[in-house]
């Protein structure tokens, strides 16, 4: 039916023996006519316009050209022809007219566009002209039928020197008309059609409301409508979409105990039951919903009235099924177990924490299902291990959740441990009537109950148990216990059946908890034995810092501090992309790296170029073995100079660091941002800037200031307003800022570094230039033993002595100037070359035949350590002597 509906729409549309036929041929007819005539009304008045136009037109050139200056002189003149033809073709092009004819008293022409009719008698009446008048009309001429008019010229005495004659031919003047009548044919067809769609949407319509009926037809169906409607015993309704009620038959008003004048009011305003109200304006489609009116049980149906091109409504229909009472009792029993359930997935593990999983389970059962549950798992579970279940041996479980309707409840709070044998995988429940609930314990697998909760638990009514296993994967978690007690219904075999889905679901959101604990526990533990466990020694900075792993998923943040040598410290921040055990190994090996890097004392933005190649490796080795996660990061690098008081910062996509100055001012110092590790095909930029003695410097990671419902630009201002103020040590800073910026547990990992600035007293540095002389050597070692001395360091003259000997020595015979030596005085000894050469000495042993090559032998032999730093200018040779050794030894045993 439904796929012949529209054919039969189709064909009552044409039809003339229905309403809707008759209608659509009636206002097709009209329109016809009536575009027909507008259609031929406009090309008749357009050529009229159009000849009206012409006639004007030739009349003004004509008089414009007669009264032009000279027109007359030129017509008197010994020849007219040779001054007016020229004029006179110049102005027909530029006016669009045919020709432009003058003549002279006598009717001869002087000027046509035509040179052979040139001196021929002109055609027409121009003697009326001649007398004075000017002359419009349609006539036939050399170049066919024309509009012409026809101008005296006159001369200054008043006197007529001749006649101008312009034409414009009638072809013309309709080619002109006739370019507007496919526009008006055009307009014609656009309005029949846009008509004629109109009358056929007007008429399908009346078609569709009338359903391809004629009159008779109607008639006889309207005859038969309140015979049917009111005699059937089901309740009929009609709601308009207006949700005002259209139609109720005389069942639906007995059913509803509707008023008299029911139709035509608002449903809600009917005196009904609001969910019925409710339901019958929802729209939605219903079927055999069962509604509570009065005393009465009623089936409802709700259908949309559009379904098949009606109007917008509902229909509802309703039976009385009051005798099924008892069934629609049983059917909201299972709805609610149903919606229980829901409620449950919904519930039940949206974290993954084991703990908080239990307690959703016990809280999701109370009090829609149990007055009271517990929740017991094993101890390698809570840890994230999976429980070895023993043979017949008591399984120690903790009280992991407890939920009840009663705060007093007598059950065992959560971290006590109870004794279970697991003897059972499905869930069994006892009814303890006789009062001996010890005994009933005993046949769930319980041990070691305390007679004293028994009694109490007895006394508060406890009547009924249900004891369910948490298993997965073939082993036992735990054992979920329902209990329900006063006027509660004992638990039936639909209630164990329940709670066996109930405890299945949660089992299995619990194993993927302890899973879940037992990858982060990994993760966190990987993650931190690659942090750094304690920080250097060093007197540059006074440095605290914090780290917070992420709540879900262990990210891969990282920090460092690297002494440098030259009394300088680099302090380094990173952030890899991504969570779990992928991103903490790939932090381990970052920081690895940038430790060997800064090994060869690299400026900031070479060493963050070497570690953008090496991400970049990592990518390539990533997708070569097919692997998903992309080892991106972000990274700062900075390095403190604690001679000169400037740091130097390079940044790989990673945000710049806040200065806090000694009187509490914020500074965010300009840093160029490059891009993120792994990237690659863009340099680095470095920024240098100064930074006051005890000022801090505060570098972290984005998962301080940005976070869900936290954009970076707020977060910013956060961190900047919890630093601003009073002057505060590091480890202050540390926890005033993660108080201000972090209430809850972080979504992604923080590490947070603040390094409080210091200055080398200049009693603590010496500089001396060196002159390109083998002899400059002995005035340098003299005035060291002389700084040293007096500063109480004569033990260690010698050492440096010696070392300084060498090093000045290979800078004088290879290096270039200038060269300067450079001693500072800190935790250690620091002995500083520098020269203009980029050429680095090596270590090596000298042959006993060799006569040089053991200088450097010497230094590594006298000194802690050395290295060559390279700079702008050319390098430094550094070594490292420790002070006070001796002394410390010494004084150890006392």
């Amino acid at each position: 039916m439904a796929g012949r509906a529209p054919n039969r729409g189709l064909r009552a549309l044409f039809n003339v023996h229905t309403v809707a036929g008759q209608v659509f041929v009636f206002v097709l007819g009209l329109v016809l006519l009536l575009v027909t005539a507008g259609a031929i009304a406009l090309v008749v008045q357009g050529r009229r316009d159009s000849m009206a136009e012409a006639r004007a037109h030739t009349l003004s050139v004509a008089e414009t050209f007669a009264h032009a200056p000279g027109t007359a002189a030129a017509l008197d003149s010994r020849n007219p022809t040779a001054i007016l033809q020229p004029r006179a073709e110049e102005v027909r092009k530029l006016t669009h007219v045919e020709y432009i004819v003058l003549a002279g008293p006598q009717g001869i022409r002087y000027t046509h566009p035509d040179p052979a009719l040139i001196g021929k008698h002109i055609i027409g009446p121009y003697e009326e002209a001649m007398a004075g008048h000017s002359i419009t009309r349609t006539f036939t001429g050399s170049r066919g039928p024309s509009v012409n008019s026809i101008v005296p010229v006159p001369r200054p005495d008043g006197s007529i020197a001749g006649v101008v004659s312009v034409g414009i031919t009638l072809e013309t003047v309709n080619s002109v008309a006739d370019r507007s009548i496919p526009l008006s044919a055009g307009a014609a067809v656009a309005a029949l059609a846009i008509t004629t769609g109109g009358a056929a949407l007007l008429s399908r319509r009346l078609s569709r409301q009338t359903h391809g009926l004629g009159a008779a037809e109607m008639t006889r169906m309207y005859e038969h409508h309140d015979a049917v409607l009111h005699a059937v015993r089901e309740g009929v309704l009609i709601v308009g979409a207006d949700r005002q009620l259209t139609l109720a038959n005389d069942e639906a008003r007995r059913l509803l105990d509707l008023p008299p004048d029911a139709e035509g009011r608002a449903v809600t305003g009917l005196g009904l039951d609001p969910d019925t109200a409710e339901l019958l304006v929802s729209g939605r489609t219903v079927t055999d919903e069962v509604l509570r009116a009065g005393n009465r049980l009623l089936a409802v149906n709700l259908r949309p009235t559009d379904a098949h091109g009606g109007p917008p409504g509902t229909v509802v229909t309703l039976r009385d099924t009051t005798e099924l009472r008892a069934v629609t009792g049983q059917a909201e029993i299972a709805s609610e177990r149903l919606l229980l359930l829901y409620e449950a997935g919904a519930r039940i593990g949206t974290t993954l924490d084991v703990t908080r999983t239990a307690q959703e389970l016990a809280d999701v059962a109370i009090p829609g299902f149990a007055d009271a549950a517990s929740v017991d798992l094993a101890d390698p579970v809570l840890r994230g291990d999976e429980p070895v279940t023993p043979n017949g041996d008591t399984l120690e479980m903790r009280r992991t959740a407890v939920a009840s309707v009663r705060a007093d409840h007598p059950l065992y709070p959560v971290g006590h441990v109870v004794g279970i044998v697991p003897t059972r995988t499905r869930a069994m429940r006892v009814h303890s009537d006789d009062g001996d609930l010890r005994s009933e314990f005993t046949k769930l697998g319980w041990q070691h109950w305390d007679a004293e909760v028994a009694e109490r638990i007895r006394e508060q009514g406890f009547h009924s148990i249900v004891s369910v296993p948490l298993h997965a994967r073939g082993t036992i978690l735990g054992m979920a216990n329902f209990w329900r007690a006063g006027e509660s219904e004992p638990f039936d075999d639909d209630d164990v059946s329940f709670a066996e889905e109930l405890a299945a679901r949660a089992a299995i959101a619990v194993d993927n908890a302890r899973r879940y604990t037992r990858e982060h526990a990994l993760a966190v533990t990987l993650q931190r034995s690659l942090l750094p466990r304690a920080l250097p020694e060093q007197n540059a900075l006074e440095i605290a810092h914090r780290y917070l792993p992420a709540y879900e998923g262990v990210g891969g943040d990282w920090f460092d501090v690297i002494p440098l040598p030259g009394a300088r410290v680099a302090l380094v921040v990173g952030d890899v992309v991504g969570h779990g055990l992928h991103a903490a190994a790939t932090m381990g090996r970052l920081r690895t790296s940038v430790h060997n890097f800064s090994s060869l004392d690299p400026t900031p933005d070479e060493l963050l170029g070497h570690l953008d190649e090496l991400v970049a490796r990592i990518d390539r080795e990533e997708a070569g073995e097919g692997g998903v996660e992309i080892a991106g990061a972000t990274c700062l690098y900075a390095i403190y100079d604690a001679v000169s008081g400037n740091c130097t910062v390079a940044l790989a996509g990673h945000p710049a660091p806040v200065m806090v100055l000694p009187d509490g001012a914020v500074e965010c110092p300009a840093v160029p941002t490059g891009l993120p590790l792994g990237i690659g095909g863009m340099p680095f930029e470095a920024a240098e800037f100064h930074v006051p003695e005890g000022s801090r410097l505060v570098l972290y990671t984005d998962g301080l200031v940005e976070r869900r419902g936290l954009d970076i630009d707020t977060g910013l201002d956060l961190l900047r307003e919890a630093l601003a103020g009073r002057d505060r040590t590091p480890e202050e800073t540390c926890d005033d800022v993660i108080a201000a910026l972090l209430h809850d547990r972080p979504d992604d990992d923080v590490a947070l570094l603040v390094a409080r600035t210091r200055t080398l007293d200049p009693e603590q540095v010496a500089q001396w230039a060196v002159a390109t002389d083998p002899a400059a050597v002995a005035g340098v070692r003299k005035n060291v033993a002389q700084w040293l001395a007096d500063r109480g360091l004569e033990e260690e003259a010698f050492a440096t002595e010696l070392i300084l000997s060498e090093l000045v020595t290979n800078a004088v015979r290879y290096g270039a100037a200038p060269i300067g030596v450079r001693l500072l005085y800190d935790r250690n000894l620091t002995c500083e070359v520098s020269d203009s050469s980029s050429t680095s000495p090596h270590l090596r042993y000298a042959a006993t035949t060799d006569e040089g090559g053991r200088g450097l032998f010497l230094v590594a032999q006298f000194a802690e350590r050395w290295g060559t730093r390279y700079t702008e200018t050319g390098k430094v040779i550094w070594s490292e002597q420790a002070v006070g050794e001796s002394e410390e030894e010494d004084d150890g045993p006392a």
